[in-house]
Order: C-alpha cells, then structure tokens, then sequence
C-alpha cells in the first residue's frame, strides 16, 4: 500500500503519521487509549441492545413486589374476617362457602389465597341487636312463639341461631324459660309444654269426653298445631257440642254421645216455650234458688260493687240525633246526602 505523501521545504509529509498523531493526541485527553475505542464501541453497542431485557427484568421484579404485598394484605384481611365470623353468631344449617377471585398474573408458582366475598349485612346486625336489647319479657315471648310453632326441641345455641336471642348471656331470659309453664326444659334442650299432652284428633276426643261438663277451647288451642280443625271436624259428625259461656264469651267444647237420642214432644215443647220467664235477673236467681239450683250469675253482688264504685245501672238515655234544618248553614254543596231533610 502506497502512501500519499505531499512534499515542502521540510520534506515529504506521510499523512497516516499524521493521522496517527492526532489519534494519540484525542486520545491523551479523552484518557482512553487508542487501542480501545474499537471494544467501548462493541460494549457500547451490546449495552444498548441489552437495555430492554434489562428494563424488562426489573419490570418483573417489581411487579412480583407489588404482587407480594397484595397477598399479605389479602392473608391479613382473612385472618380478620375470619375472627369477626368466630365472635358474631351464625346459623349452623348455612355454611357460606369461599369464592375464589382471578389472581393477577405471576410468574411465582405459588397458589393465591382464595378472595373473600364481602357482604354488606348491616340490616341483619341492627335486628339482631335491637333484639338483645329488647326487654326480658319480648325475648321470652319470642323464644315461646318459636316453640309453639315448630314443636322441636331446642339448645340455647339453636335458639339464639333461629330467634337471635341469646340465652346463655341472659340470665334472667334462661331462667323465666326454665321455669315457665308452658316450656319444658330437661337440662340441655328446650320445648313447648301444652296444658293437655295431645297428639291427634282421637286423644282430643278421648279427653273431651273425660270432661262431661264440659272443657274450655282455649285450654285446647295449643294441644297440637291443628287442634281446631279437629275440633270443628268432631263436631260436624256429631261427636261433640261447641257452645258459648255466657259470661267469658268463649266455647266450651261437650261430648255427644250419639247413643242417648231424646225425642220430647211437641206439647211439651210448646209448654216449654210458653212459660214467661222474669224480666229481672234478681226474680231468676231467686226462683232457681227455690227450686234447689244454682245460678250462675250473681246479679245482686255486681249491682252492690256497680254502686260502690259509682257505676250507675241505668242506662244512659239516648242523644237526640242533630238534624239539619233550614236555618242550618250548609258549605258543602257536593254532599247531597245532607239536604233530604229540607225538602219535609
């Protein structure tokens, strides 16, 4: 290879010396050896096209962080929830089962936590807390209805889980039910107790006819759930007599033997019919007295206690009805109910 060269008075000039000159003088200042410019070059170039893995590496990383972050808060918020369901009370029977919620993407093998579903329940806590403040007498009324209507046997448990009323706090609820009439309690369990232990419509009959002056209704109603089905069903085939008492207003259940048929005559009937009772209920009790019975009622007693107590037993006359008349001012004009009376 020839080299131009360019001669003046010094001589000829070798240009690639010259270009060699300027190289290490650059080179000198800059402080990078000729040499090496060629291999910062390649690592120049290697380090742009290593950029992108690299951004992309820590892209990673730092979404595994965040990734990271989110299952403990996810595993705190699970843990909480799950001590907030121990310490609330919650029906047995209904297991709310956990829904698992689409994880982010991760490149990290373990499994994510199932996500809870959160449940807004706020009316629920009100009631129940309106409940448990309520009186001692409203949450026994409550636990005796549920009793009565379901006919089971129930642990303070279940019946803080059906009726939200928490026995085992209140003393005073456990004990009235303890020793309630109408419940039945066998140390663990407790159940509706009737007056009559009956189970369908013939032991009702049964009892009805161990009582031939008859049995009240009301003492009956809570036997068993259709006890009153029954007893209409008794006294349509003629088995039995349902009548009023006089004074309580409430039917008194009889037996009917349909063996004892009466026939009476109709003379006899008549006579019957035809004798004029007394007006005043003094002269009844007086002429049932004299023929050896007992009245029911005793009229002279309630007038003394009706006189005692300023009660007077005369009727009180009644108020002449307000007429309108012609001199009446009438505004209403759309009531033309009110204007019959004018025309007379």
């Amino acid at each position: 290879m020839t080299t131009a060269t360019w001669t003046r008075k010094g001589g000829p000039v070798n240009y690639l010396f010259l270009f060699t000159g300027w190289v290490h003088f650059i080179g000198g200042i800059v402080g990078i050896p000729p040499n090496n410019w060629k291999q910062q070059q390649v690592e120049e170039r290697e380090t742009l096209l290593e950029a992108p893995g690299l951004a992309l590496q820590n892209a990673k990383m730092a979404l595994q962080e965040q990734l990271d972050r989110f299952k403990k808060q996810q595993e705190k918020c699970q843990s909480t929830l799950t001590s907030i369901a121990k310490s609330r009370p919650s029906k047995p029977s209904i297991t709310p089962k956990a829904v698992p919620a689409a994880a982010p993407p991760s490149t990290s093998a373990r499994a994510p936590a199932p996500a809870v579903k959160f449940s807004n329940d706020t009316e629920r806590l009100q009631h129940i807390n309106s409940i448990r403040k309520a009186p001692a007498g409203a949450q026994i009324k409550r636990v005796i209805d549920l009793l009565l209507e379901t006919r089971q046997a129930f642990t303070p448990e279940q019946i803080n889980d059906h009726c939200y009323v928490d026995m085992n706090s209140n003393k005073a609820v456990f004990d009235s039910l303890r020793n309630n009439l109408k419940v039945h309690y066998d140390g663990k369990r407790f159940s509706y107790k009737s007056k009559h232990d009956l189970k369908d419509k013939s032991q009702l009959l049964v009892l009805i006819r161990k009582f031939p002056e008859g049995i009240a209704v009301i003492d009956l109603k809570d036997a068993y759930p259709n006890v009153m089905d029954d007893l209409q069903a008794l006294k349509a085939v003629g088995q039995i007599w349902l009548l009023s008492n006089f004074d309580s207003q409430e039917d008194i259940a009889y037996p009917n033997d349909p063996r004892m048929v009466i026939k009476v005559d109709d003379d006899l009937k008549q006579l019957f019919r035809g004798i004029e009772l007394p007006r005043d209920m003094l002269d009844i009790e007086k002429d049932l007295q004299k023929n050896g019975m007992k009245p029911a009622t005793n009229t002279a007693k309630r007038r003394a206690a009706a006189q005692v107590q300023g009660i007077s037993t005369k009727q009180k006359a009644k108020k002449k009805k307000h007429e309108i008349s012609k001199r009446t001012k009438l505004t209403n004009a759309h009531l033309p109910e009110l204007f019959k009376n004018l025309g007379s």
